[in-house]
């Protein structure tokens, strides 16, 4: 009960044996590979999540920048006829702009998280269909096609390196830079913080940032393994960005992140949605579990919250 990622260890390592138990076909490389793949995109997406809930807000609008940044991505190579690189880039500054529009409306304004995401979100999906006419861009750079489907080694694929190096980063802003360890202080409790000489407004936008960011990173990822720019990219995210982080033990009140609970959280939710397909359950009871899961987590979260200092449950 104290160490949350812990328990998500045992039941993800649980999970995968009694998968390769009943199904073999779960261990094929195949298999393995879109196992991976998923946890990559679906990673990205819990850790743009989990930087809003650190500061003690949250960002509704975070499929509506990962959609907008992936048909800017695919339109910037398909209309523009840009290389994969300066795409890239743009793509990143982008979903930082739209990120950085969130904290400052927020912040400047003192606005609730909630009505500016809810609004933006409607805003950035306008502008993705405005730009794509609800059509797909289809002419993308072959390298990034490539590299949404090539594997690094066996069942490893190759899009599980901007996830790796994006965690890492995350991390260390977090756990070793000034500006990490303001957005938890101002999370945990914003009035010690300004009264300790933090800037609150500073905080709430750096999260924002890193949170489209992260956003638009995933909505790049989506386009390299669809290989098109879809309107509709981002479209199902809300769920499953606050489930991994909220399952992975992030305080929703701000403070307090787990990133390695957020990432087995992600690893228990792609081995629920992987069973559901191998055991042809029908896909649409993925909501119904991960809303029960939510709920369940928020539940031992506050159980963990009420016990005293050094007990633990039996």
């Amino acid at each position: 009960m104290r160490q949350e990622w812990l328990g998500l260890a045992v039941i993800a390592v649980l999970g995968f044996i009694i998968m390769a138990s009943l199904r073999p076909a779960f261990l094929t490389p195949f298999n393995l590979f879109v196992l991976l793949s998923t946890f990559a995109l679906a990673a990205l997406i819990a850790l743009g999540q989990m930087i809003t809930l650190a500061v003690g807000q949250l960002n509704l609008s975070l499929g509506s920048i990962g959609g907008l940044v992936a048909v800017s991505f695919a339109g910037m190579m398909d209309v523009w006829h840009w290389s994969a690189a300066p795409s890239f880039v743009a793509g990143l500054a982008l979903g930082a702009l739209a990120g950085a529009l969130n904290g400052i409306l927020i912040a400047q304004f003192q606005l609730s998280a909630f009505i500016v995401t809810l609004a933006t979100l409607a805003m950035f999906k306008g502008l993705n269909l405005a730009l794509t006419k609800a059509q797909p861009f289809y002419d993308i750079d072959k390298i990034v096609s490539t590299f949404g489907n090539a594997s690094l080694i066996g069942p490893i694929p190759a899009v599980l390196i901007p996830t790796v190096i994006a965690t890492a980063v995350v991390a260390y802003i977090l756990y070793r830079l000034p500006a990490g360890r303001q957005i938890l202080a101002v999370g945990g409790n914003s009035s010690a913080s300004e009264l300790s000489g933090i800037s609150i407004k500073r905080a709430i936008v750096t999260a924002h940032v890193m949170s489209g960011v992260l956003a638009g990173l995933a909505g790049m990822v989506a386009v390299a393994r669809l290989q098109l720019g879809q309107p509709t990219i981002g479209e199902d995210w809300l769920i499953s960005s606050f489930a991994a982080p909220v399952i992975g033990g992030v305080a929703l009140t701000g403070g307090h992140v787990s990133i390695v609970g957020t990432l087995l959280a992600v690893v228990i939710v792609a081995l629920i949605t992987q069973g559901l397909v191998l055991f042809t359950i029908d896909p649409f009871y993925v909501q119904l579990v991960l809303g029960g899961l939510i709920l369940l987590a928020v539940g031992l979260n506050s159980l963990r919250s009420l016990l005293p200092v050094g007990y633990s449950l039996p």
